[in-house]
C-alpha cells in the first residue's frame, strides 16, 4: 500500500504543532519556512497574499 500525503500538508500539519505546543527550537523555525515555501507554491498563495494585504491595509488606516 502507498501513501501519498502532500507536502503542504505535511508541513501544515507540523507548523501547528509547532506552535500549539510553543517549542522554539531551530527544528521549528525550518518546518515553518518549508511550510510557507511551499504554500507559496499552490493556489493558496493568492488569497493568503489578499488577506495579509488586507489586514495591512487594515492597520495602516488605523494608524
Amino acid at each position: 500500500m502507498i501513501l501519498n500525503i502532500s507536502t503542504v500538508l505535511l508541513f501544515g500539519a507540523a507548523s501547528a504543532l509547532a506552535v500549539k505546543t510553543k517549542s522554539a527550537g531551530g527544528g521549528a523555525a525550518i518546518v515553518l519556512f518549508l511550510f510557507g515555501f511551499f504554500t507559496a507554491g499552490t493556489g493558496a498563495y493568492e488569497p493568503i497574499h489578499n488577506l495579509v494585504q488586507a489586514g495591512a491595509d487594515a492597520l495602516n488606516d488605523l494608524g
